[in-house]
């Protein structure tokens, strides 16, 4: 085993951003930005000029047809179009697909549906300088917020500004103050995680009081690892319980940082190793911990990469792989929600034949039924699946 590095923080850093060239006609003149966005949309086809004398309905028609808006007026004014802009999308959109259309049918159409409203509110499209500073009137300084999240604007040949969607800069916004302030963690006795930009956010907490209460294996107190460690909640759940060192790797940059950052700022740098692997680091370790994403899905934003699993890729690699890494009496912990089951995209029989088939036994598992507040929201078209789910630790061995 690696001695677990005393400055954890300081070994990763905010990966840079890539930019696209982007090219438009504006007062007949040809105009040159960068484009960046970290979603799977494309960059505008399309762009036509919208300020402050531009009708909502008319920016509607506009963004419909599939052009994108570059925001020449009042900033705050931008910000009301986008409200909206929203509000008739939502009308558009309204007849949400139900639980009596059948699942995973309704799943899909709900992604859809959200795809769809996600892509024509980011054709709303603000211009920054260099140092990532809004010239339009009343609008905010927000330059620190984007060099946290989005890293330094290196300028391209004559392209010395960068269009992003409204939507991505006030989530940007939205992410710094939430880095701030950070999520009370009751299981970590009331301390504070601080997701960074592109991180997931433990703002569901049923899935730790399961770590906090099941039973820790022997083989697992001397050292454990964290699989997909996002914030580092988990290795600093461990580390409370009285394990004595935690591996944690992530294969995102972003993840490795924000959870140096939170482990630190926790007290536990001197006990925690973090490694950029995909899963698994080399050894063997007596507790292995993994919260896989949830959802097989495809993956269309950054935030998305903590919810959907594509294929179920890091789900079966995880099980695949944990006999071979786990000590003579040790333990794998599966932390997943049966939400993909009533979805109907996943079963619980294709679950349990990927256990079997890696080699690993059940010794255990402990249940929780989540308390988010989508779980009593009946005009949720997913509310059905919602309120029937379980988070499940599944504690697993070598057969």
């Amino acid at each position: 085993m690696k001695t677990p590095s005393n400055n954890i923080a300081a070994s990763v850093s905010a990966p840079a951003t890539a930019f696209e060239l982007l090219q438009w006609q504006e007062q007949d003149k040809a105009s040159t930005a960068l484009w960046r966005t970290e979603s799977s949309l494309p960059k505008p086809r399309r762009i036509e000029i919208a300020d402050d004398t531009m009708p909502a309905d008319t920016a509607f028609r506009h963004i419909s047809e599939g052009a994108s808006l570059l925001w020449r007026g009042d900033f705050q004014n931008a910000r009301q179009l986008l409200l909206a802009l929203g509000r008739r999308l939502d009308k558009k959109l309204r007849r949400k697909p139900s639980a009596e259309a059948g699942f995973p049918h309704a799943f899909h159409l709900f992604r859809q549906a959200q795809a769809q409203r996600a892509r024509m509110l980011a054709s709303l499209l603000i211009e920054l300088d260099e140092h990532w500073q809004c010239s339009l009137r009343r609008a905010p300084d927000w330059r620190t917020a984007c060099s946290e999240s989005w890293g330094t604007l290196v300028a391209q040949g004559e392209a010395r500004t960068v269009l992003v969607p409204l939507r991505d800069l006030l989530g940007v916004v939205g992410a710094h103050e939430w880095r701030k302030k950070g999520v009370e963690i009751a299981a970590l006795d009331g301390a504070r995680i601080h997701a960074h930009y592109g991180v997931f956010s433990p703002v569901r907490g049923e899935y730790l009081d399961l770590v906090k209460r099941a039973p820790l294996p022997a083989a697992g107190m001397n050292h454990a690892w964290d699989i997909g460690t996002g914030t580092g909640v988990l290795a600093a759940m461990l580390l409370k319980r009285g394990v004595k060192s935690v591996v944690a790797t992530d294969m995102s940059e972003r993840a490795l940082a924000c959870a140096g950052e939170n482990l630190q700022r926790l007290g536990h740098a001197s006990k925690v190793e973090l490694q950029r692997t995909d899963l698994f680091p080399q050894g063997q370790a007596g507790l292995i911990v993994c919260n896989p994403p949830w959802l097989p899905g495809k993956v269309a934003s950054l935030l998305d990469q903590a919810i959907y699993d594509e294929d179920s890729r890091m789900l079966r690699g995880f099980l695949q792989g944990l006999a071979a890494h786990l000590l003579p009496g040790g333990e794998g912990w599966l932390i997943i929600s049966d939400l993909a089951e009533h979805l109907k995209l996943r079963s619980r029989e294709e679950l349990q034949a990927w256990i079997a088939s890696a080699g690993l036994k059940v010794l255990g598992r402990e249940d929780i039924r989540p308390h988010h507040g989508k779980v009593q929201d009946q005009t949720d078209p997913l509310h059905a699946a919602r309120a029937a789910e379980v988070t499940s630790l599944w504690r697993l061995a070598a057969a």
